[in-house]
C-alpha cells in the first residue's frame, strides 16, 4: 500500500449507516484528487454497504453505494467507515462476511468508529490501534487486547486506524505522498486549502489549539492538561504551577486568548464532554457526573442546564427525537 506505485490501488470502502459524511469525504475525495491532478488512475473504489442499501449518514443524508460487501472479492485496500451506533449496524452476519472480507485484502483499515468494528471482528488483538478521541477510553475498556494509542492515526503491520475526518484526510494525503510523491500529495492538499498536515503520531486534540500554541504555547499547554483531567478536575493554581506560570499569568493568558477565565473555560470543556456523552450513549446520568468530574448527579444537572438551557435529562430526550425524525 505504501510502496512507490504506478499502478492503480483498489480500493473498498465499507460504509456503515450514521457515518459521518465528513469522513467519508475525507476518505475518498482525496483518492478522487490524485486521480485528477495527476491525469492517471492512481487509484480504483467501490464503495459498499453491508447488506447493499444506501446508509443514511450522521447528517440525514443518503450515500447511494455500489452493492453490498462481497466478502470474496479481492482488493489492495479494505476500509471501514463508521461513527455511531456500531453494535447496532454492525451484527454478527456483517462481522463473519468483514473477516472473510479482510483475509482477501492486502490492507485493511477503520476510520473514526470504523476501529471498533475491526476490533469486534478479532483483527486489532496484539496491535496498536486508534479511534476518535471521545471514545478512546471506552475503546481500551471494550479490547484489553488492543493497544490504544491517542494518535492521529496508526499503523501496525497490514492495519491502520484513524480518528475522525481530519485525521482521515491526513492519513490519505501521507499515503498519496508514498505512493505518488510529496509534490502531488501537497497539490492535493491544495484542493481543500488544506495546509494542517500532520503525522500520524500527534495526539488527537478536542479544542483546535494551532493559533493558540504558536501564540503561546503555555496556554495550549494548559489547555491539554485541562482535556486529560476532565473526571477530576484539578486546581487552576495546580495547572499553572504544571506549566510553569504563575496564576495570574495564566489567567491574563486565557482572557486575552481564549476570551475567558481558566475556570470558566475548563468547566466548559467538561460540560461539552458531559453532553456528548448525554446525547451520544445510553450512559448513566450519575455515571456521566462522574466521568466529567461533577461531585453528584445535581451539581451536574445544575451547570447543565445553566449552560445548555435544558437538564440533561431533557437534552437526551430531545436528541432521541431527532434522531427518530430523520429515520
Amino acid at each position: 500500500m505504501h510502496e512507490s506505485s504506478n499502478r492503480p490501488l483498489d480500493v473498498t470502502l465499507v460504509v456503515l449507516p450514521d457515518t459521518s459524511l465528513m469522513s467519508l469525504a475525507a476518505t475518498l475525495d482525496p483518492l478522487r484528487g490524485a486521480n485528477r491532478l495527476s491525469g492517471r488512475q492512481c487509484y480504483r473504489w467501490h464503495v459498499v454497504s453491508p447488506d447493499g442499501s444506501d446508509p443514511r449518514t450522521s447528517c440525514g443524508l443518503v450515500v447511494k453505494v455500489d452493492g453490498p460487501l462481497d466478502p470474496a472479492a479481492r482488493c489492495d485496500l479494505l476500509v471501514v467507515l463508521a461513527a455511531f451506533n456500531v453494535h447496532v449496524h454492525a451484527d454478527a452476519a456483517f462481522l463473519h462476511a468483514l473477516l472473510s472480507a479482510a483475509r482477501n485484502a492486502a490492507f485493511v483499515g477503520g476510520i473514526e468508529a470504523g476501529p471498533w468494528v475491526l476490533a469486534l471482528c478479532g483483527l486489532l488483538d496484539g496491535r496498536a490501534a486508534t479511534t476518535h478521541w471521545e471514545d478512546l477510553e471506552d475503546f481500551a475498556a471494550a479490547f484489553p487486547n488492543v493497544r490504544t494509542v491517542s494518535d492521529r492515526w496508526v499503523v501496525d503491520g497490514r492495519f491502520f486506524t484513524t480518528g475522525a475526518a481530519a485525521p482521515a484526510l491526513d492519513f490519505l494525503l501521507n499515503l498519496i505522498r508514498l505512493r505518488q510523491g510529496q509534490a502531488l500529495s501537497l497539490d492535493v492538499a491544495g484542493l481543500y486549502v488544506y495546509d494542517g498536515l500532520k503525522s500520524g503520531s500527534q495526539d488527537q486534540a478536542p479544542v483546535a489549539l494551532g493559533r493558540i500554541a504558536s501564540r503561546d504555547p503555555r496556554l495550549a499547554a494548559a489547555v491539554r492538561i485541562m482535556e486529560t483531567h476532565i473526571d477530576e478536575p484539578l486546581m487552576v493554581s495546580e495547572i499553572a504551577r504544571e506549566v510553569g506560570v504563575s496564576r495570574r499569568s495564566l489567567e491574563a493568558s486565557f482572557e486575552r486568548l481564549a476570551g475567558s477565565a481558566p475556570g470558566a473555560f475548563y468547566l466548559s470543556l467538561r460540560l461539552n464532554a458531559a453532553r456528548r456523552l448525554v446525547v451520544d450513549t445510553d450512559i448513566s446520568m450519575a455515571e456521566i457526573a462522574v466521568r466529567t468530574g461533577f461531585s453528584s448527579l445535581a451539581a451536574l444537572s445544575r451547570s447543565f442546564k445553566r449552560h445548555f438551557g435544558r437538564t440533561p435529562t431533557a437534552a437526551r430526550r430531545a436528541s432521541k427525537e431527532m434522531a427518530s425524525r430523520q429515520t
